[in-house]
């Protein structure tokens, strides 16, 4: 064995090179400076932020004022039944808005998917859906809805079911480009058309997860008719707009808790909905003869 090969081996492998660290550092330092350029620009008064913690107990005590005090004695009597009834009123705009959206997104979709129609058509459908996507319901209610329909519920739904029809049109769409294609190609090898490939082997694997998705943007608008209320569209926005323009903070905490609590509820019924939908419900295994025993 030469020396040459026999000092080949005493060498240690070389450690590779660690990648430079200074893109990484560079992209940091110009993200940071884009965030203080914001701040800048924007000019707002960040000092008041320190008055945070007072300005919240200061008003958190007069809403738990009128939250605690007796519903019966005035002038509080009648108000908590107003609130729900208001509340109930913003479900229902929350409601038909989300029956338009999926109503009108659940064909689109199937337009906008790849795998469904040709690329002129789905390029057509998307963009239609995003067009829709980019205006928030709140300038569509300002914009459309209102001077159309005037002040009162219909325009906060119709605004609501428009912008939905943008959101689960894309998600649909989405999810029908990621269907399983075994149904699909078992449909078809049976001499199946378009449309019975479609109501066959599409829709039974899309719709579970469409629901879920007509179930979160029901939670979603009814939020959103909170806000669109403060413009006029009815339900409880308009009365807590009312409220904050007088100032009435006892009132204020009332309302504001009817909306929390109705919304968590709604909120747990419609996650519990969801699961069952996506996941289908526990099945309990029993033995042969468990039940006589």
């Amino acid at each position: 064995m030469s020396d040459t090969q026999t000092s080949s081996r005493r060498e240690a492998p070389r450690r590779p090179e660690p990648p430079s660290k200074l893109p990484k550092t560079l992209g940091m330092l110009a993200l940071l400076v884009v965030v203080l350029l914001a701040v800048w620009i924007a000019d707002a008064p960040w000092l008041r932020v320190l008055d945070i913690p007072e300005k919240f107990t200061q008003y958190g005590a007069l809403m738990a004022d009128g939250i605690f005090h007796d519903p019966l004695d005035p002038p509080y009597d009648g108000f908590w039944t107003t609130s729900f009834r208001l509340m109930v009123e913003s479900l229902q705009i929350a409601w038909v808005g989300t029956v338009i959206g999926a109503l009108f997104s659940f064909p689109i979709a199937f337009l906008a998917a790849s795998t469904m129609a040709p690329a002129p058509v789905t390029f057509a459908a998307r963009q239609f859906l995003n067009t829709i996507r980019a205006v928030p319901e709140i300038i569509l209610a300002i914009a459309v809805m209102l001077p159309i329909f005037g002040l009162g519920p219909l325009a906060g739904a119709l605004a609501l079911g428009v912008h939905s029809v943008g959101t689960l049109g894309k998600l649909t769409s989405e999810a029908i480009e990621g269907v399983s294609p075994g149904p699909v190609e078992a449909v078809q090898a049976t001499g199946g058309s378009q449309l019975q490939t479609v109501r066959w082997a599409v829709i039974p694997q899309v719709l579970p997860e469409t629901v879920a998705f007509w179930l979160y943007r029901f939670e979603v608008n009814i939020r959103a008719s909170a806000v669109l209320g403060v413009l006029g569209a009815g339900g409880i926005g308009s009365l807590l707009s009312q409220l904050f323009r007088h100032r009435e903070w006892e009132r204020i905490g009332i309302a504001l808790l009817v909306v929390i609590v109705v919304t968590i509820a709604v909120d747990q019924v419609s996650a519990t909905v969801r699961r069952r939908i996506i996941h289908g419900g526990s099945v309990r295994l029993t033995t042969p003869g468990a039940d006589a025993a």
